[in-house]
């Protein structure tokens, strides 16, 4: 295939069944900033990257936080999975091509002083086949945000699911310990495939890698970045959206 920059994919497939019963899924994540910015530019976003699960970084979390999750849902062509408020930040969408078998929030055990932290967590299935989501945002403080990515590992492995997805906003660049931790037991998505753009803080002065995809052993990465320059996805509205830019990947998921 022709090549970006990059070295990733110019063109990241679409969703869908293959023959062999395996499907390609369209995986986005997003840090939405408690949706204080342009809401609509930030539906907009979601929409034009036609997204089977949407893993979200700080949603709504207090006065009325459902009403204003299900409404960026209805606006980006999602329906509300679980998270928000519930596991204090991270949320999780899907399209209707998603069949729900379960979903869980977890908090994280509280310091004293910082942010309670947790996961937003579900297992979905697309046609035959089963995957294990979680949406997560690290600590700010190291050593607790270490802890947390080991947590984190130890959620994967308690969804049962032999393929899992996980997408957040990991507060750390790639040469940090907790990105390398996780990045050792799972595939990262920019530096397995690399696609569109690498840096995803700030959308207004991108200078660093701190939102990422991963994904199990057995899932192939077809490409994975910033959707820059993705149909659809205006500039302007990735700067208006929110503080970050989102993380875009499409992940064929074998059927066993």
């Amino acid at each position: 295939m022709p090549t970006n920059s990059s070295g990733g994919v110019r063109v990241l497939p679409n969703s869908g069944t293959e023959a062999d019963g395996s499907a390609v899924v369209r995986v986005l994540s997003y840090n939405v900033r408690s949706m204080r910015d342009d809401t609509d530019a930030l539906a907009r976003v979601i929409g034009a990257c036609s997204p089977d699960l949407v893993l979200v970084q700080e949603a709504p979390r207090f006065f009325r936080w459902r009403k204003k999750l299900a409404r960026l849902a209805a606006a980006s062509g999602q329906v509300v999975l679980s998270g928000g408020g519930t596991a204090s930040g991270p949320a999780l969408l899907c399209s209707l091509r998603a069949t729900v078998e379960r979903t869980e929030d977890v908090l994280l055990p509280l310091t004293p002083g910082l942010h309670r932290r947790g996961f937003a967590t579900a297992v979905v299935r697309f046609g035959g086949v089963r995957v294990g989501v979680v949406s997560c945002h690290l600590s700010l403080r190291e050593d607790e945000r270490f802890e947390q990515g080991g947590m984190l590992l130890e959620q994967v492995a308690r969804l049962g699911t032999t393929h899992a997805v996980v997408g957040g906003d990991l507060n750390e660049r790639a040469d940090g310990r907790t990105f390398k931790r996780l990045g050792a037991a799972l595939q990262d998505g920019w530096a397995t495939r690399p696609w569109g753009g690498e840096l995803t803080s700030t959308a207004v002065d991108p200078h660093q890698r701190i939102d990422a995809i991963f994904a199990t052993e057995g899932v192939e990465v077809l490409g994975c970045g910033v959707p820059l320059g993705l149909p659809g996805v205006a500039e302007g509205d990735l700067v208006r959206a929110t503080d970050h830019l989102p993380v875009l990947a499409a992940l064929r998921v074998p059927i066993r």
